[in-house]
């Protein structure tokens, strides 16, 4: 494992974790959640990010800025943005294939990784606009997706709002570029699992933006998994065997179209 800063702020790092073998790799870049809390770190990411490196992937579990340690609006989404358009320039990058990238972020992860997915649709001089590495597919494991929603709910202990700096009716221009249901169509491939007994982030939230993502033309599977908040990153828990499940098969579709169109 390498870890590359990509601002000088110490929470402005990735770590990448280079699979077995040579050549180019998919990308999976992971981000944690913890309702943009500084409470939570990188250390969520590891475990998930490891997992994936066995299984193929190129790995990069990312560390930002968090409400209490400098983030929160807009620097939080400023160093997702950074950190992965700082991926054509890290250290082993010809050994990342950055034709396939794909985001997987667990709760306020999961946000921060749909809104990943949708930055080609920010307006110009929006925090994150203008991205230079595409995202191709996104996984949303217990995603706060829908922002406007989340607040009213006050997921979190006001989560959102400490996150943006307001309510929706305070600070409506953060919340247009900054809710994941406002940035669609993406089109990219989106997998959301969520656990059927979640009291921290009710599983309509990802009910909501598949119904608005799909709406909009987007392609986009949730997958109902037993247990609540965690479950869905034990990297021995049934939800992320789905997780694993689908990369491959996505992987193996991309091969064959590759295959074919050779």
């Amino acid at each position: 494992m390498s870890t590359v800063a990509y601002g000088p702020h110490p929470d402005q790092f990735l770590e990448l974790t280079l699979p077995a073998g040579e050549g180019p790799a998919p990308v999976a870049v992971v981000l944690h959640g913890g309702f943009w809390r500084a409470a939570y770190g990188i250390e969520l990411a590891r475990p998930l990010a490891a997992d994936l490196a066995a299984g193929g992937w190129a790995a990069v579990a990312v560390e930002y800025r968090r409400v209490g340690s400098g983030g929160g609006w807009p620097a939080t989404l400023e160093d997702v943005a950074a950190a992965l358009d700082a991926l054509p320039g890290v250290p082993g990058r010809e050994r990342l294939d950055l034709t396939d990238v794909t985001v997987v972020g667990h709760s306020a992860g999961g946000h921060l990784a749909a809104w990943a997915a949708g930055r080609a649709r920010l307006p110009d001089g929006a925090p994150g606009s203008a991205p230079r590495v595409r995202v191709t597919a996104a996984v949303l494991q217990a995603g706060v997706l829908d922002l406007d929603r989340a607040a009213a709910q006050r997921l979190g202990r006001s989560a959102v709002q400490e996150f943006l700096g307001g309510e929706p009716g305070e600070v409506p221009g953060r919340y247009a570029v900054a809710d994941p249901v406002r940035l669609l169509p993406t089109g990219a491939d989106v997998l959301g699992v969520h656990g059927t007994g979640d009291d921290v982030v009710p599983p309509e939230q990802s009910e909501r933006y598949r119904a608005a993502a799909t709406a909009a033309g987007d392609r986009v599977e949730v997958r109902a998994v037993p247990g609540g908040h965690r479950e869905p990153i034990d990297p021995a828990g049934e939800g992320w065997a789905v997780v694993r499940d689908w990369l491959r098969g996505r992987r193996g579709a991309r091969r064959d179209r590759t295959t074919l169109g050779s």
